[in-house]
């Protein structure tokens, strides 16, 4: 790209997609930068790889309560992130390429914000760390409560009860209606 000054010179300006080589010329990416997209769609290949071989292999006699059992999501998920994972490969193959960031509001240039950053991770280790000796429910509250917290909410009664609400409703639904037995630790002894 040029652009003409005052004195009939022209500057050129580089862009990210367009590097310059010793001698000033622009030269194209390199063919990994230009298919950079195939890293996604390896990753995708991979865990859809290992969600189907995890679910075929699932033992699921004891757990089956009709033709749909817990092998059936499992699979579908599987087999649809390697059959996404192939079509956008052949996609990028073909000159495909990922639209910019443009319509979203974000500002890409400011910093992470590692305070949220870390306050979410601290709600998630909560979580799987008090689950087994408190229960599904306690541990849970917590963690809906912490994200709020770290997503800036500082409503000090509503959270703490919308989040108590929800995490029993949760191992309700769960234990009760999917029978899938969550730990319910001391506080399920008394409902």
């Amino acid at each position: 790209m040029t652009s003409s000054l005052g004195n009939s010179s022209t500057e050129t300006v580089n862009t990210v997609d367009s590097p310059v080589d010793t001698f000033g010329n622009s030269a194209p990416p390199p063919w990994w930068r230009a298919h950079s997209e195939l890293g996604i769609c390896v990753l995708m290949l991979v865990l859809g790889v290992l969600v189907l071989t995890d679910a075929l292999t699932m033992p699921a006699d004891f757990t089956q309560r009709g033709p749909i059992g817990p092998k059936t999501v499992p699979v579908v998920v599987g087999s649809l992130l390697v059959l996404v994972s192939v079509l956008l490969a052949r996609n990028v193959l073909r000159g495909g390429r990922g639209e910019a960031e443009a319509g979203e509001d974000i500002d890409l240039a400011a910093p992470t914000d590692w305070r949220t950053v870390l306050l979410l991770s601290g709600a998630f280790l909560a979580n799987a760390a008090l689950i087994g000796t408190v229960g599904f429910p306690i541990s849970s509250a917590i963690l809906f409560w912490g994200a709020c917290y770290a997503l800036g909410s500082r409503n000090f009664v509503r959270d703490p009860l919308i989040s108590a609400a929800v995490a029993v409703i949760t191992w309700v639904m769960f234990n009760e209606l999917l029978g899938v037995p969550l730990p319910g630790g001391p506080l399920m002894e008394v409902l």
